[in-house]
């Protein structure tokens, strides 16, 4: 369906205004979002002629503003989960600037979720393997589907197929995650039968719904009839951001009844758990001790939820889980950020003073004056600053390049804080910018040197036998690439037929046998080109002469 607006804010302090559209994701290209003419109550042919331009910003690849209509359009594929991942809301913006007077209209797009996306468990099967005499009551966790889509369109339930054995329960986690678990509501008999072949199905809350199933192969063993059993079902702590590696964060406790390596226990985190989480915690296999082993921060998670499993060395091992959830105390941390919102790595050596390179974006997580920023570049270089409003620079060049003088740049953005710490909160950036060459200097030749008769008179005897070699033209272009490859022309000559240059290398060399009809002396035209866009060309005129001596420069 179409795009509609769900809300429009128009502030006239400072000369700006804001729209708000909501759209779907995965609209085809050229998609109608809105019309900031009609929305604005601004006439078309007003809008128009203030020149209106839309500013450079992370998300303005997703949208077209026809400056003519006001119309804006879909331009690129818009997949929200890519963008926000499962973010219950989803923000897209564009910037837009007229002149004559200056106005700037922020537009805010929310990008509403469509289940594009069934849920999915890692693999298509799972074994497990059970004991006979197993608890009733005994939770079996299964790996969950992950479903990328948010709201009613994400994983939402699961479905076991119908067996004597297993019921399904499934465990609601802080975050919105769903975890699947057999429980065991009846007996096995391992004599009776060995094996169970279940399918769980997981389904999302789409219209209609998606859905993925998985095969559930349980082997009933005989052995290690109790597992361990946690002092408490889940555990709390809390910490400060930025503790130090190996700051202790809980202990936990589980005994199990049995004797020997039936109650031995070894402790573990699941595999519930994200890989960027068990980079964060450890915990210590013989004493149950979680610590921390990377590095908390407030403003990318304020608490984390750790699923933890005890099991014992029996044959087969028992297992039992219990969580432990870590809520995260801010404090004040963050250096400024630079972010190159729009950046050409390759300048061309022509490109005239005030032409940009680079629009940066500059903030701080942290707020009030702890969020204050300033950013400047180095003096000595060709680049300056442009501050086009809060946050946003431009890089410019000030003076004119030359390659073959400076080939490339680094280039550095100081950002200072003002946080009211001592001392303020630093950040810089290196970015490389490396001058693309033009065609601007035409071939020199080295050999023979240019303006001395002598140097450019070569002599060879009558009897030369072909392909000799009589001298070689040496040119050098200060350019770079293409513009430097440099080719060794003929062009004209007192006998063509008599003398040839070599294209790549400008040796010139004899082509027949001399004729006592051939001339003493023979003048030679040869041309040095490169192969720019023109090509630039260097001339130089050699004499050959045929005498009885033999050949000598």
């Amino acid at each position: 369906g179409l795009p509609r607006v769900v809300s429009f804010c128009l502030f006239l302090h400072s000369s700006s205004a804001q729209i708000r559209y909501s759209i779907p994701e995965e609209l085809t290209r050229g998609a109608f979002v809105g019309n900031i003419a009609k929305d604005l109550g601004t006439d078309v042919a007003k809008l128009a002629a203030a020149n209106l331009q839309v500013l450079s910003d992370s998300d303005s690849q997703y949208f077209s503003v026809n400056v003519n209509t006001g119309v804006i359009m879909v331009s690129e594929r818009i997949d929200r989960e890519q963008l926000c991942g499962q973010n219950p809301r989803c923000f897209l913006h564009l910037k837009l600037a007229i002149e004559n007077p200056v106005e700037f209209y922020r537009i805010e797009v929310e990008i509403l979720d469509i289940n594009d996306n069934p849920p999915e468990f890692p693999s298509d099967e799972v074994s497990l393997r059970i004991y006979e005499l197993a608890s009733l009551g005994a939770r079996f966790p299964i790996q969950p589907a992950q479903d990328p889509d948010v709201g009613t369109n994400t994983l939402q339930t699961y479905h076991l197929s119908a067996n004597d054995n297993f019921n399904l329960n499934v465990k609601a986690r802080t975050d919105g995650g769903k975890f699947p678990e057999l429980v065991l509501e009846r007996a096995l008999d391992r004599e009776l039968r060995a094996f169970h072949h279940l399918v769980l199905t997981a389904e999302d809350g789409g219209s209609p719904p998606k859905s993925s199933k998985i095969r559930i192969t349980i082997q009933v063993l005989d052995a290690n009839d109790n597992h361990p059993v946690f002092d408490r079902p889940s555990y709390g702590a809390r910490l400060v951001e930025n503790s130090p590696l190996g700051t202790l964060v809980v202990k936990l406790n589980a005994t199990d009844v049995d004797e020997g390596p039936n109650g031995d226990i070894r402790y573990s985190l699941s595999s519930h758990n994200s890989a960027a989480l068990c980079q964060i915690f450890a915990i210590d296999e013989q004493t149950g001790e979680i610590r921390v082993q990377g590095n908390l921060d407030y403003e990318e998670a304020t608490v984390y939820e750790i699923e933890v499993e005890a099991k014992d060395m029996g044959s087969p091992t028992m297992e039992e889980h219990c969580s432990v959830v870590v809520e995260i105390t801010d404090v004040n941390d963050n250096a400024p950020e630079v972010i190159l919102t729009s950046f050409s790595s390759s300048l061309s050596e022509d490109a005239p003073p005030g032409t940009v390179v680079a629009v940066i974006h500059v903030r701080d997580r942290d707020s009030g004056e702890q969020g204050k920023v300033q950013c400047h570049v180095s003096p000595d270089l060709p680049f300056q600053l442009r501050k086009d409003y809060e946050h946003q620079y431009s890089l410019l060049t000030s003076t004119r390049l030359d390659r073959e003088h400076i080939a490339y740049y680094n280039v550095t953005f100081h950002v200072e804080a003002s946080d009211g710490g001592s001392p303020a909160l630093r950040n810089r950036t290196l970015v490389h910018i490396f001058i693309v060459d033009q065609n601007d200097n035409a071939p020199r030749v080295h050999f023979p040197r240019v303006g001395e008769d002598s140097a450019t008179q070569f002599r060879i005897s009558p009897s030369t036998v072909p392909p000799a070699l009589i001298t070689k033209v040496v040119a050098i272009d200060a350019d770079s690439g293409r513009n430097a490859w440099l080719s060794y022309h003929l062009v004209e000559a007192t006998d063509p037929g008599l003398f040839s240059v070599a294209l790549r290398s400008g040796e010139i060399r004899i082509a027949r046998v001399l004729q006592e009809t051939d001339a003493s002396a023979h003048e030679l035209l040869v041309v040095v080109r490169d192969a720019g866009e023109p090509p630039l060309s260097t001339a130089i005129t050699l004499v050959v002469l045929v005498e009885e001596k033999g050949p000598e420069a």
